[in-house]
């Protein structure tokens, strides 16, 4: 039943969604994520962007590393291996196209987010899918806003923490013989410490663990790559062509090609499932587009730079043989990918690079958990409190058991967050593109930093208490409307 359902939401229903919001939104908003890729530098560089907890939220530079946490996962280890594996090399080029469409998408969905976020009495934000489906679509379609809260809890809340737990507690034990439960106590822990005090906790480890744990495994990648250079083009080569089945017998041809790269894409940078505009929505930002485009770098960073040194370490490496399959699967291909390449001990820095990866997102998996019950409850702390001591539970849980039946069911748990979130999408890409242009024109105008004016949006039903602006923000918004009346 688990394999007929994923067979009709990953083989049908959602590449054509995929495609259809993808292509399309990249078309009507004008290659947003291209004309705007150099901003994404800008915008983190901007002060706003580093400012910590001035009015009790976080700045967009936080939300970004939290997001990052989140997308980083087995997914850019595992994930990869088991896509070429079962789909060949040409997964890894889908997969590009995936994360290439998907920063559109991925601007669309948190620039919403940010649009129609709520502000909480403590000075913080609370938003996502649920708040911009209840919100942007109306009260009749606060159902389907339940329905994605439901389904956010029990994809990321309950199975993703489990599934990330068993990844980390077997990849430590393969490389280092620590008994899984060991691990898994460990884990839940130190797990247990961090989620009790609230996503600012949260964030100030993100801040710390990303750049290591990314900047880490892309300086090995770097390390793989310069022993390779000479066999870098063919390697890509070999990509392209297995993408349209131009090379004979390798994995299960251009069908099981395209297939992984889409559902091990989305699985990795998660575009289109709505979870990073959880994160996205709670940062500070004079501007929702400046979000929006801050966290479809994010995409970027995971799919198109994390996924292919992933790639590129298995394809260089002599474990991988292109149509004879792969004697090894999912992280210990990886493993073994990089020990053909550094030694033996490229083993272990694949399970340590995997503990950093589960771990955070872990942690990013609470937090959208957690954001779904608050879309219910904000008030009931029992409730809070009863979520944070049964995710202790799974992650204890999660490092001892086969968890191959929970894959499965989260699959299918995925596809429908994703179908939810894209239907509610194909609605809000008018006032998506609305909001975008008020951010292109007021860039054409010479404004450096364009700022959201909420009582311009009024009719979208955006909380004006959210778009309470700072001052040097607030001066802005005085003096484009002092030109205005000017001319």
């Amino acid at each position: 039943m688990l394999d007929f359902l994923n067979d009709i939401l990953w083989g049908k229903i959602l590449i054509a969604l995929l495609i259809a919001i993808g292509i399309g939104f990249t078309v009507a908003s004008r290659f947003v994520q291209f004309r705007y890729f150099g901003r994404m530098f800008r915008i983190l560089s901007a002060s706003q962007a580093f400012k910590h907890d001035k009015h009790g939220h976080l700045s967009s530079f936080q939300a970004l590393l939290l997001s990052v946490a989140g997308r980083v996962g087995g997914g850019n280890i595992a994930g990869v291996a088991v896509a070429i594996t079962l789909g060949g090399p040409g997964a890894v080029f889908w997969m590009w196209v995936v994360g290439m469409m998907g920063m559109a998408t991925s601007f669309l969905e948190c620039t919403l987010a940010q649009a129609y976020k709520q502000a909480e009495p403590d000075g913080t934000y609370r938003g996502g899918p649920a708040h911009y489906i209840s919100r942007g679509l109306g009260a009749k379609w606060k159902w389907l806003a339940a329905l994605y809260s439901v389904l956010l809890l029990v994809t990321f809340g309950f199975c993703f923490t489990a599934l990330q737990s068993y990844a980390v507690a077997t990849s430590v034990g393969d490389a280092f013989g620590v008994p899984v439960f060991y691990t898994g106590i460990a884990l839940a822990m130190i797990v247990g410490m961090i989620i009790f005090g609230g996503v600012k906790r949260i964030a100030k480890v993100a801040e710390v663990l990303v750049p290591v744990m990314a900047g880490g495994y892309l300086l090995i990648a770097l390390v793989v790559l310069g022993m390779n250079f000479d066999r870098i083009p063919d390697v890509i080569m070999l990509i392209v062509k297995s993408a349209f089945g131009l090379e004979p017998a390798i994995g299960g041809g251009i069908g099981a090609a395209i297939l992984m790269g889409v559902k091990r894409g989305l699985f990795s940078n998660e575009a289109g499932l709505g979870s990073a505009p959880n994160v996205a929505a709670v940062a500070y930002v004079p501007h929702p587009a400046n979000q929006g485009i801050v966290q479809s770098f994010s995409v970027f960073i995971d799919t198109l730079i994390i996924c292919s040194a992933t790639a590129f370490i298995i394809l260089l490496s002599g474990v991988y043989e292109p149509g004879s399959g792969a004697s090894v699967e999912g992280v210990a291909l990886t493993q073994s990918a990089l020990a053909d390449h550094v030694g033996d001990w490229g083993r272990s820095f694949v399970s340590i690079a995997l503990l950093l990866f589960g771990f955070s997102t872990i942690l990013y998996n609470y937090y959208l958990g957690e954001n779904s019950l608050n879309f219910f409850s904000t008030e009931n702390q029992n409730l809070f409190n009863g979520f944070r001591v049964l995710i202790i539970g799974l992650v204890c849980w999660g490092s001892t058991t086969d968890l191959s039946t929970v894959f499965g069911f989260a699959d299918v748990t995925m596809g429908l967050l994703a179908l939810v979130n894209l239907i509610a999408l194909l609605f809000l890409i008018k006032p998506g593109l609305r909001i975008m242009r008020d951010f292109d024109s007021q860039i054409a105008d010479g404004q450096d930093q364009p700022v959201f004016d909420a009582n311009r949006f009024r009719d979208m039903n955006v909380d004006p208490a959210a778009w309470e602006i700072e001052p040097e923000d607030l001066a802005r918004i005085q003096a484009r409307e002092s030109a205005a009346q000017g001319k």
